[in-house]
C-alpha cells in the first residue's frame, strides 16, 4: 500500500475522468466527498464512484533497443519508460487502439517472428508474439500452457486472428464488402493492417470507407456511463455506435501531442504542448488536443477546449480533424511524431500552421540541409550522403575516420553512431539496413573530436526573430544533446562566438523560411563554428531555456505560427544575454535498471529525465544539479 498518488492514479483519472489528485488535495484541506462537485457532470457529487460504458487498455512502452547487451526481460523491477492508453467500446477495440498508439507500426499488429521463450517469459515484445503464435495455428490451450495468461484474454486475441482469416478469404472476391470493413474497424483493425491482409493499399481502404461513410463516432468520457449529461469535452472514437456526441466546433486549431514518453521524446514536449494550448487560448482560439499518453498534463480534460484520446497515427488524427473541421493544425510542439504525421495530413487537405512541409524537409533531410549550409557559406564537417553500403564505402576516404553516421528523420539520436574504421562502417549499414535508403539516406559526417557543442533555439515570425538562448554542452563532443549537461549562459564560449552563432542561426532560419521554432546543433572548434543539424520544431531544451532566461519561447512560437507581426508584440526585453544568473541542466539516467548495459555515453540518447539548478556561481549551480540528479 502506498499512501500517495501513483502512476496508476494518473491512469485511472484519465480512464474515468475522475480527477483523483485534485479530489485528494481538496479532501486533505478538509472537504468531504459529498461537498465536492463532479467536474464532468456538474450535478453529481464526487462520492459517486465512476461507472464506465467503455473499456480502457494501458500498454507500457519500453526502450531495450537503447541499451545493447541488456536482456529483454520483465521482472519485479520497472523498466518501461512510458505508456499509452486506448479507449474503445470492447476489449478488442481498445487493445488494438492501444497497440496502434505505441507508434511502432501503422498496422498495430504486424507480422513478426516468435519463439516459445518469447511467450513463456514476460518481455517487451510478448504481445506481438502472442498474435503471431495464433497466426501460426497455435491453440488457446497451448498458449495458456506456455504463458499462464487467463484464457479469456487469449480468446479475445484469437478472435482477432480468426477475423484476419475472414479478411484473407474476402480478399479473393472482386470487391470490398461494407459490412466486413465495418466489422474490421469495430474490432480495432487499422486501415494499414486491413490493406496488408487484403493485398490492397491503405489509400484504397480509406477511399472505400469514405465512399461508404464508414467513419468512427466520438463519445464522451463522462464518469457515469451516460446516466447524467456530461459537460466535459473529453472524447474517444468507436465504430460501434450509430450516432456520436453532438459537438459544436467553431474552426478550432488542432495541437498534436507527443504520444507515449520515450527516450528522446518525453515530458519536455508535454510542456510545449500545454504552454502552446494556453497561448492559443489567449489569442481567442478554440483548441483541440489529440494525444494518447495518460501521463501528461496535455491529456487533462480541462487543459484544452476539446480533448481526443486517440492514437497518434495519420488515420486516427485525420478522423479527428474530419470531425472537428479545424482551421489548421500545429505540428511543432510534440516532437518528431507530429512532423512525421504532417505529410499524410497535408495529403488529406488539412492546413499546417507555421513552417511548411518544404521547410521541414529542408531541415530534416540531411542531404538537403548540407546543401543549404554550403549555399550560405556556413561551415559543416566533411560529409557525404549514403543510401547504401556501396555509397558509404566510396565516401569513407574523402571524409576520414572517425565518422558519425546520422540517419534522416530521427528522434533522440536513434541509430546515430560514431564509427572508427571500415569494419564498423560495414557493421553499421548491415544492422540498420531497414532504415537507410536512397529516399532516406544516412549523412556521414566527419567527427569533430575535442569540439565544444552548443544548442540554439530561436523563433522566427513573419517580420521578427527572437533567439531564445544558447546552451553550452558541458560534456565533450559526441555525447547526445539530451545526455549532456548544459549551461546557460555559456561559460567557455567567447562573446564574439556567441554573436556569430546568433547571426548564422538567424540567416539559416531566413533561408529555410521557418515560421515558428527552429533548434540548431552546432560545434565550435578552434573558434570555427560548424553546423551539425537543424530541427524545425520546439526541442527538449526549450523548457530549460525558458526557465533560465524568462523568455516565453513557446508563446512566441505560437505567435509566429499565427503570423502575428512585430507591431503587435512586445519584444523589447527578449534578450537571453541579460540573465544575471547561471542555469545548469542536469541529466538523469536509468542505468540502475539496465546493469548489463554499457554506461558510456555516445550520440544516441539514453537519459530519461533532467533536473535544473540556478544560482550566481557556476560551481555552486553544478553542485546543486549533481545533488538534484
Amino acid at each position: 500500500m502506498n499512501p500517495r498518488v501513483s502512476r496508476s492514479s494518473a491512469l485511472a483519472s484519465k480512464a474515468t475522468g475522475f480527477p483523483i489528485a485534485k479530489i485528494a488535495a481538496l479532501l486533505s484541506v478538509g472537504y468531504q466527498l459529498d461537498e465536492i462537485k463532479n467536474d464532468i457532470t456538474q450535478v453529481t457529487p464526487s462520492c459517486y464512484e465512476p461507472a464506465l460504458d467503455y473499456v480502457v487498455t494501458k500498454i507500457p512502452r519500453f526502450a531495450f533497443e537503447k541499451f545493447p547487451g541488456t536482456k529483454d526481460s520483465l521482472t519485479t523491477q520497472m523498466k518501461s519508460v512510458g505508456e499509452v492508453m486506448g479507449i474503445g467500446r470492447t476489449f478488442q477495440e481498445s487493445l488494438m487502439k492501444a497497440l496502434a498508439s505505441l507508434e511502432f507500426n501503422p498496422e498495430a499488429i504486424p507480422d513478426t517472428t516468435w519463439s516459445a521463450d518469447q511467450l513463456s517469459y514476460p518481455n517487451s515484445k510478448r504481445i506481438f508474439s502472442l498474435f503471431q503464435a495464433f497466426r501460426e495455428d497455435k491453440t488457446v490451450e497451448e498458449i495458456e500452457a506456455l504463458t499462464q495468461i487467463n484464457p479469456w484474454f487469449l480468446e479475445q486475441i484469437e478472435g482477432l486472428l480468426k477475423f484476419e482469416q475472414k479478411l484473407k478469404v474476402a480478399a479473393k472476391l472482386t470487391s470490398l464488402d461494407q459490412e466486413l470493413i465495418l466489422r474490421a474497424k469495430r474490432k480495432g483493425f487499422t486501415d494499414a493492417r486491413i490493406a496488408k491482409i487484403m493485398g490492397l493499399t491503405e489509400k484504397e481502404i480509406l477511399t472505400f470507407r469514405e465512399k461508404n461513410q464508414v467513419f468512427p463516432r466520438y463519445l464522451q468520457v463522462d464518469t457515469c456511463a451516460g446516466e447524467f449529461a456530461s459537460s466535459t469535452p473529453y472524447f474517444y472514437s468507436s465504430y460501434w455506435p450509430l450516432a456520436g456526441s453532438d459537438v459544436k466546433f467553431s474552426g478550432p486549431i488542432v495541437v498534436i501531442g507527443s504520444g507515449p514518453n520515450r527516450i528522446g521524446q518525453g515530458i519536455e514536449f508535454d510542456y510545449g504542448c500545454v504552454r502552446g494550448v494556453k497561448a492559443l487560448q489567449k489569442q481567442g482560439k478554440q483548441v483541440v488536443m489529440v494525444n494518447s499518453n495518460p501521463e501528461t498534463v496535455s491529456t487533462d480534460y480541462d487543459t484544452s477546449d476539446f480533448l481526443f484520446f486517440e492514437p497518434l497515427t495519420v488515420e486516427s488524427v485525420r478522423e479527428v480533424m474530419r470531425f472537428s473541421q479545424p482551421k489548421g493544425f500545429i505540428a511543432q510542439l510534440g516532437g518528431q511524431t507530429p512532423l512525421n504525421l504532417t505529410p499524410g495530413l497535408l495529403a488529406s487537405g488539412f492546413n499546417l500552421l507555421g513552417s511548411s512541409q518544404e521547410t521541414i524537409d529542408l531541415a530534416e533531410d540531411r542531404g538537403l540541409f548540407a546543401k543549404i549550409c554550403r549555399e550560405l557559406d556556413l561551415k559543416i564537417p566533411h560529409s557525404a550522403m549514403a543510401g547504401s553500403l556501396e555509397q558509404a564505402l566510396k565516401a569513407e576516404l574523402s571524409i576520414g575516420y572517425p565518422i558519425i553516421c546520422r540517419p534522416s528523420y530521427v528522434l533522440g539520436g536513434r541509430r546515430m553512431e560514431v564509427v572508427e574504421n571500415q569494419e564498423e562502417l560495414r557493421s553499421y549499414f548491415r544492422r540498420h539496413a531497414d532504415f537507410i535508403s536512397p529516399e532516406k539516406p544516412c549523412l556521414m559526417d566527419q567527427f569533430l573530436e575535442g569540439a565544444l557543442e552548443v544548442d540554439v533555439d530561436l523563433v522566427r515570425g513573419p517580420d521578427w526573430i527572437v533567439v531564445g538562448g544558447i546552451v553550452e554542452h558541458i560534456e565533450a563532443a559526441g555525447v547526445h544533446s539530451g545526455d549532456s549537461m548544459g549551461v546557460l549562459p555559456p561559460q567557455r564560449l567567447k562573446d564574439e562566438s556567441c554573436r556569430r552563432i546568433e547571426e548564422l542561426s538567424c540567416r539559416l532560419a531566413e533561408r529555410l523560411n521557418v515560421l515558428g521554432h527552429l533548434n540548431l546543433q552546432l560545434a565550435v572548434k578552434n573558434d570555427i563554428i560548424y553546423v551539425l543539424e537543424a530541427n524545425p520544431r520546439s526541442s527538449r531544451s526549450v523548457p530549460f531555456m525558458a526557465k533560465a532566461t524568462q523568455i516565453p519561447v513557446v508563446d512566441l512560437g505560437i505567435a509566429a505560427q499565427l503570423k502575428i507581426p512585430k507591431s503587435e508584440l512586445d519584444l523589447k526585453n527578449m534578450n537571453w544575454l541579460k540573465t544575471d544568473v547561471v542555469s545548469v541542466k542536469g541529466v538523469v539516467f536509468p542505468f540502475k535498471k539496465f546493469p548489463e548495459a554499457d554506461s558510456i555515453l555516445g550520440p544516441e540518447m539514453k537519459s530519461t529525465g533532467e533536473s535544473m539548478g540556478r544560482g550566481c556561481d557556476y560551481s555552486e549551480v553544478l553542485m546543486k544539479v549533481f545533488v538534484s540528479s
